[in-house]
């Protein structure tokens, strides 16, 4: 086997994915002598470990390599981008210009990606300047890198600089511009630049669609879409389909995401790697479970997207046991999990009350992989210790953890407190919450709760002034039902909806039940100064009840009511749901700013803790 069939096959495992066949390639190079007098042999092992996934490996065969020229950087640099360690690139390059070589197109475009990518505005600038002094200051697509990096970082007006230097603009920068608008906030900007381009394909639409996922405008990405599909635009790349069906999954629009789901299997895109990660996502986030699992079975190919989705998906679901198990499966696999994925780990061991394993993956996610917990990371173990009862392990892993922790996490230590009924502990978190000013309005009626409880009466009086004079005021709670053809959207005391009386009448009817069952409102959870009547009144008009009770109205006996709801379910909501699952026999899945809760024959899957 000659040099240039080496390259060729090389080339062939890079682009097809194939590391075990490069790594035979790679021993066969050693063996034969290849290695130690082929550069370019040695700059194609790196691409291919690269794309497929083996940054330890390329990366190992960077150092050792006896000389290097920009190919070589280029590689490294390209391999680090590709597995999001965007921030090891700027440092290598860093090294690059140490070592006295200066960087050539390749690597402008791919330490910009890597700018953009990691918001490094400041490097950026300073990247942008070096190839404006450079002989590649006329090169299209490193500007084309630069609209991208300069959009990402939220300046728009800095991306249209330089998309207007731009003297050939191809449908790479433009698409670049129209996704920065987009993402930025600019759509009407984007839309327009997207109608002037004298051709426009299926690139140009998947920009701006990503573009307003990126930023939230979901509802405006699947209008755009359906745009598309009138306009009959070939659905050449499945790209498309993996971003509006993200926006299924932020809208939780269940129904939708079955009909773009049913789209991508009429188009035949079920293999495509990237649309089967965003469907598992979007079942997952959507609340069925099941449907998540069985594409997540069906798929040939998984990365560590696919099971992070599922492992955290299962972990959401109250499926503890079951997301560890995957986790399992996933290491047998062979793939290296990510910082999400511990999270999602994490937040399975502390359903199933496993507190040693929960410490050991933390471990693990330090030692073994090198990752940096972040606050998220933190949040899942302090939840870990509060549902077991080690509150004192909590309370040391706020006193020294590196990440300065927020009001949501003394806030639930505070819960936790509450839960296991130490008022002591409760009384020295709640006084670090005071230190902190609290803005979320149901911390201060945990921290009220919690000093009355104490009968500490003059702080809950100084609480209480605190609140009448702060500018804390309550998000305005609402929560949505997706029914296929319609989605309905309540508001907490809202009086104008459709079936008003039914809805009045069926709760009337739930609540005299759930009276004769035991259920005693819980109007801790009102934070106005009213009578207990007016409290009880304000509770029975929580809009979590008017979506349920609207959903059993309108659908048939025997279906799943599942609601999205903007904030956290309050307790006596929570205590509600419970008997009326039990009453009407029916499941009810409620999505709340936390996590979910399957509500059946009486009982929640979060085990009363959230």
């Amino acid at each position: 086997m000659n040099h240039f069939h080496f390259l060729h096959q090389l080339r062939q495992c890079a682009r097809f994915h194939f590391p075990l066949q490069g790594k035979k390639l790679h021993a066969q190079i050693i063996k034969i002598g290849l290695y130690n007098c082929s550069l370019k042999l040695c700059n194609n092992l790196i691409d291919m470990y690269g794309k497929c996934g083996h940054l330890d490996d390329a990366f190992q065969l960077f150092d050792e390599m006896p000389q290097r020229d920009l190919a070589s950087w280029a590689s490294i640099f390209t391999a680090h981008n590709e597995e999001n360690r965007h921030e090891e690139t700027l440092l290598m390059f860093h090294e690059m210009l140490y070592d006295g070589l200066w960087p050539d197109h390749f690597v402008f475009a791919s330490v910009v990606k890597a700018c953009g990518n990691s918001s490094a505005l400041k490097v950026g600038k300073e990247v942008h300047c070096q190839f404006l002094k450079s002989v590649f200051y006329d090169d299209d697509v490193v500007k084309s890198s630069l609209v991208d990096m300069y959009a990402k970082c939220g300046l728009p007006h800095k991306a249209k600089s330089v998309y207007d230097a731009i003297l050939v603009k191809n449908l790479i920068c433009s698409c670049a511009m129209i996704s920065g608008y987009a993402r930025c906030g600019r759509k009407n900007e984007g839309i327009e630049l997207l109608r002037e381009l004298p051709e426009k394909n299926l690139q140009c639409w998947t920009a701006l669609i990503s573009g307003l996922v990126q930023n939230g405008n979901l509802t405006d990405a699947v209008d755009v879409f359906l745009e598309v599909r009138r306009e009959g635009v070939d659905m050449r790349d499945p790209f498309i389909l993996s971003s509006v069906v993200g926006a299924c999954a932020s809208l939780a629009a269940l129904q939708l995401g079955k009909q773009i789901h049913r789209l991508v299997l009429g188009l035949g895109y079920e293999s495509s790697l990237f649309v089967s990660n965003a469907l598992v996502d979007m079942y997952a986030k959507c609340s069925d479970i099941v449907e998540a699992k069985w594409i997540f079975d069906s798929m040939l190919t998984r990365d560590v997207v696919s099971w992070t989705s599922i492992i955290v998906g299962m972990a959401q679901h109250g499926q503890g046991i079951e997301a560890l198990s995957l986790y399992d499966d996933m290491i047998l696999a062979g793939l290296k999990p990510n910082e999400v994925t511990f999270v999602g780990l994490i937040y399975a061991c502390s359903h199933v009350g496993l507190v040693n394993k929960g410490k050991s993956l933390f471990r693990s996610m330090i030692e073994d992989y090198k990752l940096s917990p972040s606050l998220q990371h933190y949040t899942c173990l302090l939840d870990l210790f509060s549902r077991s009862g080690h509150l004192e392990d909590g309370e040391d892993l706020l006193n020294t953890m590196p990440v300065q922790p927020d009001e949501a996490v003394w806030a639930a230590l505070l819960s936790a407190c509450k839960q296991h009924g130490n008022t002591e502990m409760g009384v020295r978190v709640a006084n670090r919450l005071l230190i902190l000013g609290p803005k979320d309005p149901s911390t201060c009626i945990l921290l009220s709760n919690t000093y009355a409880r104490a009968a500490m009466w003059d702080n809950v009086s100084k609480l209480r002034k605190h609140l009448a004079n702060s500018e804390v005021r309550k998000e305005p709670g609402y929560s949505s039902i997706d029914l296929g053809r319609e989605t309905m959207t309540f508001y907490a005391g809202e009086a104008l909806y459709p079936m008003k009386d039914a809805i009045f009448a069926l709760l009337k009817e739930f609540d005299s039940e759930m009276r004769k069952r035991g259920y005693v409102p819980d109007t801790t959870f009102v934070l106005h100064d009213m009578e207990q009547q007016e409290k009880e009144r304000q509770l029975f008009w929580h809009s979590e009840r008017l979506a349920v009770a609207y959903g059993l109205l309108r659908t048939v006996p025997g279906s799943v009511i599942r609601v999205v709801k903007n904030l956290r379910i309050c307790g006596d909501c929570h205590t509600v749901l419970k008997y009326i699952s039990s009453i009407t026999n029916r499941k009810i899945v409620v999505r709340d700013a936390n996590r979910f809760h399957h509500f059946n024959e009486g009982t929640c899957s979060c085990n009363n803790f959230w």
